[in-house]
Formats: C-alpha cells, sequence, structure tokens
C-alpha cells in the first residue's frame, strides 16, 4: 500500500505539512514563520523527491507509523496557532515580541520534526540519506538557492514602477472593464486605485480580487489529480490540460467580479459583498475541478488505451469493465453526492443571501435527495447503534461549547438579529429546518464521505472492500484533519470529532454508532444554541 512505502509516507509528509501551512497561514503573524521556511522547503522537497524518484520507489519496506508523535504534532501546530491568535486579540502583550515568534517558530520546527518521525522512522532516513547521496546535497542547495531569491523573485508579479501593483491584477482589471464596457454604458473607471463599478456601486479590484488564491488552487488540484491517475493518463500530453484549467480559473475570476458589481448595481450590495463575493469563488474553483476531473476520465487522447479485454467488450461494457474504465470503486458516487449536494446548495444559498442564508432549506432538500437516489446502496451497511455512541457524541458536544463555557460569552454572530426580524412562523420554520439538517441529513452525509470513503480510500482504491474495522491509524488521521479544516474556527474541536467518530466506526463496525454519535453531539448544539441564543456555533 502507498501509505507503508518509503515514497508514499514522503508524498504524505507533503500532504500534511501543506495542510500545516494551509493552518498557520491563516494567522495574523504568520509571515515571519513562513516567509523563510516555506521556499526553503518546498523546492528542497520537490528536488529531492524529483532526482531521487527511482531510488525512493525501489524501497518497498513496510514502515511503522507512530501515531503518538503524530498527535504531539498536531498539538505543535495548534500552539502555534493559539500563540498568533492570542498575540492578535492583545497587541500590547509580550506575544508580539521577538521572543513570541523566535517561541513560535521554534515550535514550528519541532512540529515539523515530529511529523518526519511519525511518517518515517529515524533510521529509515539516515539509511535513506546515505542511499541517496548526493541527491541530499542538491535538494539542500536548491532551497538555499530558493530562500536567497524569495524577494528578487518577486518581479514576477510586482511591477518596478509601482512596488504594490500586481501584474495579475492589473489583467484582471482590464478584463472586468472590457466586460462591463459591453453592458454598463455608465461605467466608472479609475485605474489608479482599481476601483470600477457605476454611480450607484463600485468596488476595488484588490491583489487578493486578482485570483492568484484560485490559481493557486487550481494548480495543486490539477497537479495532484494527474499524479493520482498517473497510471492512466498519457503524458506528457495531460501536462496541456493545466494551463488549459488556470485559463478557466482567471477567466471565470473575471466573470465573478463582473456579477459582483451587477448584482451591486442592480440593488443588492449586502448580497453581492456578503453572500456572492464569498461564495462565487469556491463555485469558480469546483466548476473547474470537476470539469478537468470529467475531461481527464473521459477524453479519450489523454488517456492511455484500455487493455484488449476492456476493448473487445465493445460499447457497453459490463459494470466491472466500467469500474476498470473510471479507475474508482461504482460504490463511490454513494459515499459522496450527498455531501457534495449539501456543499453544491450551501454555495447556491449563500452566494444568495446576506448576513443571513435564507436558502438553508435548499442544503436539506438536495442532501435528503441524493441519500433518497442512493438508498439501496446503504442497506448493505450496519445502521444499527449502542448506548456508547451518544456518550461520545455527548462528549464532542462538551469539548465544542468548552470555549464559550470557559469565557462565558456567546460568540458574535449577525443570525440572532437576522432571525428576530422575521416573522414568528418563519423564524420557527427556518429554526426546525436547520435543526432537522443538522440532526438528520448531514451527519448521514458527513459520516458518508469522510468515514465511510475517506478512511478507507485512503487505504485501497477499492475502498468499499475495507471493512470498518481495518480503519488505520494514518486514514483516521487524515480524514480527521480534512473534516476539522471543513469547520473553520472550529477546526481543532472538528479534528477531535472526527477522530473519536472513526475510533467508534473501527470499534463496531457499525455506521449507524458513527451517525448516531454526530447526531446527538449535533442535536445538543442545536440546544444549546437556541437556550442561550449562542448564534456563532450554528
Amino acid at each position: 500500500m502507498l501509505a507503508n512505502s518509503l515514497l508514499g509516507r514522503l508524498y504524505l509528509l507533503a500532504a500534511v505539512l501543506a495542510l500545516d501551512c494551509a493552518l498557520v497561514a491563516g494567522t495574523p503573524h504568520a509571515a515571519p514563520l513562513l516567509g523563510p521556511l516555506a521556499p526553503f522547503g518546498i523546492v528542497a522537497f520537490a528536488v529531492f523527491l524529483g532526482l531521487g524518484f527511482s531510488r525512493l520507489k525501489a524501497q518497498r519496506n513496510q514502515l511503522r507509523f507512530s501515531a503518538g508523535l503524530f498527535f504531539a504534532h498536531l498539538l505543535g501546530i495548534a500552539t502555534v496557532v493559539s500563540i498568533n491568535l492570542a498575540a492578535e486579540r492583545t497587541p500590547s502583550s509580550w506575544l508580539n515580541s521577538s521572543l513570541a515568534l523566535l517561541l513560535s517558530g521554534a515550535v514550528l520546527v519541532l512540529a515539523t520534526g515530529l511529523l518526519a518521525l511519525a511518517c518515517i522512522p529515524f533510521g529509515v532516513w539516515v539509511r535513506t540519506v546515505r542511499e541517496t547521496s548526493p541527491v541530499g546535497t542538491y535538494a539542500l542547495l536548491a532551497g538555499f538557492a530558493a530562500w536567497l531569491l524569495r524577494s528578487p523573485s518577486r518581479w514576477l508579479w510586482i511591477q518596478p514602477d509601482a512596488g504594490h501593483l500586481y501584474l495579475l491584477q492589473v489583467v484582471t482589471f482590464r478584463s472586468v472593464q472590457a466586460v462591463l464596457g459591453f453592458l454598463l454604458p455608465d461605467l466608472v473607471v479609475d485605474a489608479g486605485p482599481f476601483v470600477i463599478g457605476t454611480p450607484q456601486f463600485t468596488v476595488s479590484v484588490g491583489a487578493p480580487c486578482s485570483g492568484i488564491e484560485g490559481l493557486g488552487l487550481v494548480l495543486v488540484f490539477t497537479t495532484v489529480w494527474l499524479w493520482f491517475f498517473r497510471r492512466e493518463i498519457r503524458f506528457p500530453r495531460s501536462l496541456v490540460l493545466i494551463p488549459c484549467a488556470l485559463a478557466c480559473a482567471f477567466l471565470l475570476n473575471v466573470a465573478r467580479i463582473a456579477a459582483l458589481i451587477l448584482i451591486g448595481d442592480a440593488g443588492a450590495p449586502e448580497v453581492a459583498f456578503v453572500g456572492f463575493h464569498s461564495q462565487a469563488g469556491w463555485i469558480a474553483f469546483t466548476l473547474v475541478a470537476l470539469g478537468f476531473s470529467m475531461v481527464t476520465q473521459r477524453l479519450a487522447w489523454v488517456r492511455k488505451p484500455q487493455p484488449a479485454s476492456v476493448a473487445a467488450a465493445g460499447s457497453r461494457p459490463e459494470p466491472a469493465l466500467r469500474e476498470y474504465a473510471a479507475g474508482e470503486s461504482h460504490a463511490t458516487g454513494a459515499y459522496l453526492v450527498p455531501f457534495l449536494a449539501i456543499l453544491g446548495a450551501s454555495f447556491i444559498s449563500k452566494s444568495a443571501s446576506g448576513y443571513f442564508e435564507w436558502l438553508y432549506p435548499l442544503r436539506l432538500i438536495a442532501a435528503a435527495a441524493a441519500l433518497w437516489i442512493y438508498r439501496r446502496e446503504y442497506r448493505t451497511l450496519n445502521w444499527r447503534f449502542g448506548w456508547g455512541a451518544p456518550l461520545a457524541g455527548t462528549g464532542i458536544f462538551l469539548l465544542w461549547i468548552a470555549p464559550e463555557w470557559w469565557t462565558h460569552a456567546p460568540a458574535a454572530s449577525p443570525l440572532g438579529p437576522a432571525l428576530a426580524a422575521l416573522s414568528p412562523a418563519t423564524r420557527v420554520a427556518w429554526i426546525a429546518v436547520r435543526t432537522a439538517a443538522a440532526v438528520v441529513t448531514v451527519p448521514i452525509a458527513e459520516e458518508l464521505a469522510f468515514r465511510g470513503y475517506l478512511a478507507r480510500r485512503l487505504i485501497m482504491r477499492e475502498f468499499d472492500n475495507i471493512p470498518f474495522t481495518h480503519l488505520t491509524a494514518v486514514s483516521i488521521g487524515l480524514s480527521s484533519l480534512a473534516f476539522g479544516l471543513m469547520h473553520g474556527q472550529h477546526w481543532l474541536a472538528g479534528i477531535a470529532a472526527g477522530v473519536v467518530f472513526a475510533v467508534v466506526l473501527r470499534r463496531t463496525g457499525r455506521m449507524g454508532n458513527a451517525v448516531a454519535a454526530h447526531a446527538v453531539s449535533n442535536l445538543l448544539l442545536a440546544v444549546w444554541v437556541l437556550s442561550r441564543s449562542d448564534w456563532g456555533l450554528w
């Protein structure tokens, strides 16, 4: 299995480090920590894998994974994030001093080392460095060169005559201007501060609006996708699809900004700035990702020829042959579609809302429809649950509310005032739908996706052949990490919840136990929110 080979563990290490960087980069004081470390580490690691790929691939040792060191690593990352967030809340404290920054950097380096030892034992590291010599030396030199060039290389993005004007920002601004020029006769354009719009509604196309984040996400997704399906895709011709995907992402970002201005000019500035602005980027990324995955799976020009046995089956292959052609288990849809339906419905409802998501019922309807479509596939799962599941859910609920219980201050949220402005009947109906989704459809869809699919897919492609009792520490940890990141500022509690739900599922082998624990946790959280008006937890 990939996770037990040396090369697989190195890929695993790179993936977790990327998630760590995403977490740390979201904190206010992250730049001094990641600025010097990220270029060095990324380039050195890439060069090491590239030059030593053949030697690393030849090593097939079954490696031990240390769950204890991995969770110690998570604790270190949580410490760094906590220090940075606390420094933002108390600007005059010592947490903003050079000593605190040095401490955060030391903890970050220590956490990275613990992760490296959790994935690959120390002895294997030493043997690998010796056997791949002098690849390690070349990788370190390349990383050092990237560290030296990290500032001069900014000329690729920054114009020399205007220190903070990004080339991509200029191209995006002019593209939006060209699109809106055909639609708005009274278009207002000020190229100095990058302001564009109408007399009633204008926006500033800042550097983040250039789409650099979306292009980065698309680049990462397309690269990982092609690597994942490397046995079924032709190289190097399939690499042509990457710039095509990047071009699509850029065009969709231009369309997003143009649509935002049109929505604001139509008299809905709150929807434009609050809902559409935050969700349209994710919608664009999702469209590009889905389009790219469909093209790579269906375009004959990039797919390798099928074996003779498959080709001889004719134009209507049997289910097993269709499974080979798709490269994934036929059960994938049943486990992922309900969660993807909720995700898609949330994109639509949030993008059409301001501070209050009045279309939230779409999530319940979409999930219920997806679960109904795949109802026959779920008959093979054991939906019974025991008394331990509600106890586990209660424990997760207590962990979730611990910060509010400790501070005795509900988190600020615009949801409370928005609900108070509704009529009593509308307010009760919206709360009932919100609670029903949290207790019924969300637990089922998320457990199917994260524990039923992802935790087993990390072990083997034919995930539906793996019993739940055979989940590994690596698959539980990574799937729980992904589950936690999905919960935003509650990511740490989300990771803990994912681990608990996965352990409950592994111990009993029954999907019903994981769903029941999840549902009880969400039900108690709903009672807490409604009884204390702690809307920030919703």
